[in-house]
């Protein structure tokens, strides 16, 4: 996300760091890699810029994260943090964290994924580039993203809820990890971001609490297709989903207030 923001001249230092725990997957539960979930975040911050609050960013904003998934998957198979590095990360104990950290490293992995972030990055500039340049299509839709509307319930900015509108339906309509606990995980990363500490981390209780809030109000489904029972085909569907009350119930348990959220002063 930082190279991409830097690329258009535009760094956005708290945003960055509090897309760290979606590095491994989402809270290293292995779902999509985080550098979707970052070049989605930076595609919004551009798509705002360029078109402001509102519709036509959101939708643009999760139409170049379809793109942009989809160039991901052409280049490496896979979509999945778990499928492209062959790791497990999570649940494991301390003796077996170590112990496939090491077996990470032997094998490459972080030589890999470094060179798969800067391949990506190039690739995901280009695609966020083309806002610029693309003509508006289909009508804007209205709502366009489940992760946009609870980053508005949440309270925050008109710039961060077009930041996630790109998470939509498991980034970019794609069917994975439901975006709207990712932008959950983001917003409140950046409300500790602002405080003394050095940001969210994996095992934060507030973000073991969002995860939990979502868990029961999805039958503990992680995935955006097996909880809506299909991927949604373009903005429009989704739109009409969401306009139908679907996901209400976890945007709603999403957004209710956190005891220990720590707000921006």
């Amino acid at each position: 996300m930082g190279v991409v923001d830097d690329s258009f001249g535009y760094p956005l230092k708290l945003e960055e760091k509090a897309s760290a725990p979606l590095a491994g997957g989402l809270l290293q539960n292995g779902y999509q890699c985080g550098m979707l979930w970052g070049a989605a975040l930076a595609a919004g911050a551009q798509a705002y810029r360029l078109h402001g609050p509102g519709p036509q960013a959101e939708t643009q904003a999760v139409r170049v994260s379809q793109r942009m998934v989809e160039s991901f998957r052409s280049r490496n198979k896979h979509i999945n943090c778990f499928e492209i590095t062959e790791m497990n990360w999570k649940g494991a104990s301390s003796r077996q964290l170590m112990s496939r950290v090491l077996k990470f490293f032997l094998k490459g992995g972080p030589i890999v994924c470094f060179s798969m972030s800067a391949h990506y990055a190039r690739t995901a500039s280009s695609e966020i580039a083309r806002l610029k340049s693309s003509k508006p299509g289909e009508a804007p839709c209205s709502p366009a993203s489940c992760a946009a509307i609870l980053a508005r319930k949440m309270g925050a900015s008109d710039l961060h809820a077009v930041m996630a509108a790109g998470l939509a339906g498991g980034i970019g309509l794609s069917g994975s990890a439901c975006g709207a606990l990712g932008a959950a995980v983001w917003i409140l990363g950046m409300d500790i971001g602002t405080g003394e500490t050095n940001g969210i981390g994996y095992d934060n209780p507030i973000a073991q609490a969002a995860v939990e809030r979502f868990l029961e109000s999805s039958d503990y489904e992680f995935e955006c297709s097996r909880i809506v029972g299909r991927k949604f085909e373009s903005v429009a569907s989704h739109a009409d989903y969401l306009r139908s009350g679907g996901c209400s119930k976890i945007i709603e348990a999403l957004a209710t207030p956190y005891p220990d959220r720590q707000l921006p002063v």
